[in-house]
C-alpha cells in the first residue's frame, strides 16, 4: 500500500471523527443561541454518540457486502450534507437531527480502517492500521482546539461549514485514488449480514477477548478525558478552556506511537506489546493523581495513558482483522461497539465519582479499571495464543 495512500486514509479518518467532537467546547454557545437549558444541552453529545454506535452496527458491516469505494464516498457526501444542516440550523430540532446524522455517518472511519487492512500486504497490515488509527486519535484530540479557534474567529457555525468544505474536497480526492475493488457476489441479505456480526462473537474467542480489552481501556481513557476539565477549571488551578484544550495536545505523542505498536504486531509481538502497554496504563494514573499539585505530572500521565490505550487498540485491530478475511468490516463493527460502551461507561462513572469523592476518587477508579484490564489480559493470554496458532495466515 503506497505511503501517500496510508496518510490520506489517516487524514480522512481524523477529519471524519473530529465532526462528532466539535460540539463539546461549543455547548455554551449552542445553549444560548437555541435557548436550551444548560442541564439539557449535554444530551446533544449523548445523541451524537448513540447514533455513532447505531452506525457501527448498521453501516460498517456493509463494507463486507458492497463496493467499498462507493460506500465510503457515498457516506462522506451524506456527511457533507449533515454538516451543512448543523451549520445552518435555525431551530433546536434541526440542530439535533443534524448532529444525530453527523454521528451516524462518522462511522465511515471504521469502514476506511477495514478497507486499509484489506489493501495492505500481510507483512505491513499492523503498521498501516496503526497509522490510520493515529489519524483518528489526532482528529479527536485536535477537534476541540480547532473548534474553539474557528468559533473565536467566525462563530460556531463556521466550524461545521468549514468541515463540510474540507470533507467535500476529500470526497473528490478519494473518488479519484481509491481502487475500485470488485466484490464477489454475496448471497447474504442485509438482515443476515447484521446477524452475522453477533455470530462472529459466538465463533471467534479472540474477538470476544479483544473486545472486552477495548471496553476496559476506553473506559479508562474516557474516565480521564471526561473529568479532567473539572479539577483544571476549579481553584487553585482555574485554567481557561483554551489552556485545558492545549493540554490535550500532549496526547498526540501517544497517538503517534500507535503505528509502532502495529509494526510490533506484524512481527508477532502483539501479546507482549499489549502487556507492556497495559502496565503503562496503570502507571499513568499515579502521575495523573498529582494533577492538582503539578501540571507536568499530568502531562506525563496523559502521554503514558494515550500511548498505552492506542498501542492496545492498534494491536487489538491488527489481531482481529486477521481472523476472517471476508468479514473485516463486520469484525471492526463488533469490536468498535465495545469501544463505544467503554467510552460511555467511563464518562458516566467519572463525573459521578468526582462529585462524591473528588479527583483522588477518579484516579482510583481509573487505576482500578486498568488493573482489571491487566488481570483479564493475563488470564486470557494462553487462550488467545492457542486460538491464534490454529489460524492460517491470511494473504
Amino acid at each position: 500500500m503506497p505511503r501517500y495512500m496510508t496518510l490520506l486514509f489517516a487524514v480522512v479518518c481524523g477529519m471524519s471523527v473530529a465532526n462528532i467532537y466539535f460540539a463539546q467546547p461549543l455547548l455554551d454557545h449552542l445553549s444560548k443561541e437555541f435557548g436550551i437549558d444548560y442541564s439539557t444541552i449535554g444530551i446533544l453529545i449523548t445523541i451524537t454518540q448513540i447514533f455513532y454506535a447505531v452506525g457501527l452496527l448498521l453501516l460498517v458491516p456493509l463494507g463486507d457486502l458492497l463496493n467499498q469505494r462507493r460506500l465510503i464516498t457515498g457516506q462522506m457526501l451524506l456527511s457533507v450534507l449533515a454538516l451543512i444542516i448543523v451549520g445552518t440550523a435555525s431551530s433546536s430540532a434541526v440542530l439535533f437531527v443534524g448532529m444525530a446524522s453527523v454521528g451516524l455517518l462518522a462511522v465511515v472511519t471504521q469502514t476506511l480502517v477495514a478497507f486499509a487492512a484489506t489493501m495492505a500486504a500481510p507483512a505491513e497490515r499492523g503498521r498501516v492500521v496503526g497509522m490510520v488509527t493515529s489519524g483518528i486519535v489526532i482528529g479527536i484530540l485536535l477537534a476541540r482546539s480547532i473548534s474553539g479557534i474557528l468559533t473565536d474567529l467566525a462563530g460556531w457555525r463556521s466550524v461545521y461549514l468549514f468541515s463540510a468544505a474540507l470533507m467535500l474536497c476529500m470526497v473528490c480526492t478519494l473518488f479519484r485514488v481509491l481502487p475500485n475493488v470488485k466484490r464477489e457476489v454475496k448471497t447474504l441479505s442485509y438482515a443476515q449480514l447484521l446477524s452475522s456480526v453477533f455470530m462472529l462473537f459466538v465463533q471467534e474467542r479472540v474477538l470476544r477477548i479483544r473486545a472486552i480489552l477495548a471496553l476496559l481501556i476506553f473506559t479508562a481513557f474516557s474516565i480521564l478525558w471526561t473529568s479532567v476539565v473539572l479539577p483544571l477549571s476549579a481553584p487553585p488551578l482555574s485554567l481557561s478552556h483554551t489552556a485545558i484544550g492545549a493540554l490535550g495536545l500532549a496526547g498526540i505523542v501517544g497517538a503517534l506511537a500507535a503505528a509502532r505498536a502495529g509494526k510490533l504486531a506484524d512481527q508477532g509481538h502483539g501479546q507482549r506489546t499489549t502487556g507492556i502497554a497495559l502496565l503503562l496504563l496503570l502507571i499513568s494514573w499515579w502521575f495523573i493523581s498529582f494533577t492538582e499539585q503539578s501540571l507536568l505530572a499530568l502531562v506525563i500521565g496523559i502521554v503514558l495513558l494515550d500511548l498505552a490505550v492506542q498501542a492496545v487498540h492498534v494491536t487489538n485491530q491488527s489481531i482481529i482483522l486477521t481472523l476472517r478475511m471476508e468479514a473485516r468490516s463486520r469484525l471492526t463493527a463488533g469490536y468498535m461497539v465495545f469501544y463505544s460502551i467503554g467510552s460511555a461507561t467511563g464518562s458516566i462513572a467519572s463525573t459521578q465519582i468526582y462529585s462524591h469523592y473528588g479527583w483522588n476518587g477518579v484516579c482510583w477508579l481509573g487505576a482500578s479499571v486498568s488493573a482489571v484490564a491487566i488481570l483479564f489480559w493475563a488470564l486470557t493470554l494462553r487462550a488467545t495464543n492457542a486460538a491464534l496458532q490454529r489460524r492460517p495466515a491470511w494473504k
